[in-house]
């Protein structure tokens, strides 16, 4: 059902424009119901507000209503604006609706050249065609543009055959259906310990269960203390065992070495951002010393566990790798600290509640600051000596660790 899918593995449409040019109105418009709060008065949308919904025969979608791009410049208005911009981070298609009568279209033209900038697709939709008016035709004639009116409906299935021509037809690669193929087995190992939803799976179990019955595949769930006694009651070798990667070390000792073993985590990272570079990142960490900071950034808020793998299991392993020592920073949520150049290295989660386009951003912000990034599966894969061979299943990640092709490789060995 659309409404199962996760936020985060949606194609997200965002829509932007002036105070009172009818957002609101088209995302009730788009949606046939009275999601969003219409009102003749300006700036009546404060926070950003998500709708999810099935958009045949793209499939499911996540609309963003966001506040007026010209809205005031108070300290409310101004927090408004920087939400809204905010947006745009996790937008992997842009509406921009205006009034065509309007004369000055600064702001527009600001707000398209940051959907250039950031290669996001964009249609113009002037809005309020039932009202009497002179359109500003000068301005709309270089411009990808389709005239509704989000009150009769004039114009909106329009609206949908644009939205569905230039919408990116896959938003994120698959999660692990391009590395098994039919009849192949896959076992999915499973522990069920204080961090497991109580009654349900986590996503990224459950996107590795779905793809590998989508390839044809055959998957196999157990725990980890029933997978010696699992693998010994198959007729064939597993093409693939995908494991949580807390338990890395147990798996691997178990999993026959020509047997493909990689983790939930990172496959995940493969599906939400760029997975070359989080392994490029975890080659830093032989240069940890003593003082250094490194930041933990989970991409959700979650109530801390006692054995926390982000507050207290990967802090303790990094530390007993460097030698103790080291300055670890958590920080939950959608934001990094303003400055992250005092770091030595950015450890990200496995993003399952984020878009590929808003983890992608979440990898460039530590780049420009000059800091290496890498994410939970890679960094425990590289703690618990199994980190090239979970590079197998990814063989041209593979041939490039092989080869030394990266510039922390020279003069290690890696863990």
């Amino acid at each position: 059902m659309a409404d199962k899918t996760m936020r985060g593995d949606r194609l997200h449409i965002a829509i932007f424009g002036r105070r009172n040019t009818g957002k609101s109105s088209l995302i009730n418009a788009m949606t046939g119901q009275p999601v969003a709060i219409v009102s003749d008065v300006p700036g009546t949308t404060t926070d950003p507000v998500f709708k999810s919904l099935e958009f045949q025969p793209l499939g499911p979608v996540v609309l963003i209503d966001t506040a007026g791009i010209d809205d005031r410049d108070d300290g409310l208005g101004a927090e408004r604006k920087k939400k809204a911009a905010a947006v745009l981070e996790k937008s992997d298609l842009a509406l921009l609706v205006v009034d065509p009568r309007t004369s000055d279209f600064s702001y527009e033209d600001e707000l398209l050249e940051k959907f250039r900038s950031r290669s996001i697709p964009v249609i113009v939709v002037a809005n309020k065609i039932d009202l009497a008016g002179v359109e500003n035709k000068a301005w709309f004639r270089d411009k990808p543009c389709v005239r509704v009116s989000a009150l009769t409906g004039l114009g909106m299935e329009a609206l949908r055959q644009r939205i569905l021509e230039i919408a990116p037809s896959q938003w994120e690669p698959p999660f692990l259906r391009d590395l098994v193929r039919t009849e192949d087995i896959v076992v999915l190992v499973v522990p069920i310990d204080t961090g497991a939803p109580k009654g349900r799976l986590i996503m990224p179990q459950v996107k590795a269960l779905r793809d590998a019955l989508d390839a044809g595949a055959m998957p196999l769930s157990c725990r980890e203390s029933e997978l010696a006694s699992a693998l010994g009651s198959l007729r064939k070798k597993p093409a693939l065992v995908v494991t949580d990667s807390q338990a890395f070390s147990l798996v691997a000792s178990v999993v026959p070495d020509e047997i493909l073993l990689t983790s939930f985590s990172i496959l995940s990272a493969r599906q939400k951002g760029d997975l070359p570079k989080l392994v490029e990142g975890v080659l830093a960490v032989p240069s940890l010393r003593r003082g250094d900071k490194v930041l933990i950034a989970e991409s959700c808020s979650h109530h801390p566990l006692q054995d926390d793998i982000g507050r207290i299991k990967l802090p303790r392993w990094l530390n007993e790798y460097a030698g103790g020592g080291l300055r670890i920073d958590t920080v939950p949520g959608s934001s990094y600290p303003e400055d992250l150049s005092s770091y030595k290295l950015v450890v990200h989660c496995g993003a399952c509640t984020l878009n590929r386009r808003e983890m992608l951003r979440r990898q460039e912000l530590p780049a420009k600051a000059g800091v290496p990034m890498t994410n939970y599966g890679v960094l425990i894969s590289f703690l618990k000596n199994v980190f090239p061979r979970v590079l197998r299943p990814f063989p041209e990640l593979y041939a490039r660790y092989e080869n030394k092709t990266w510039p922390h490789q020279q003069g290690q060995t890696g863990g």
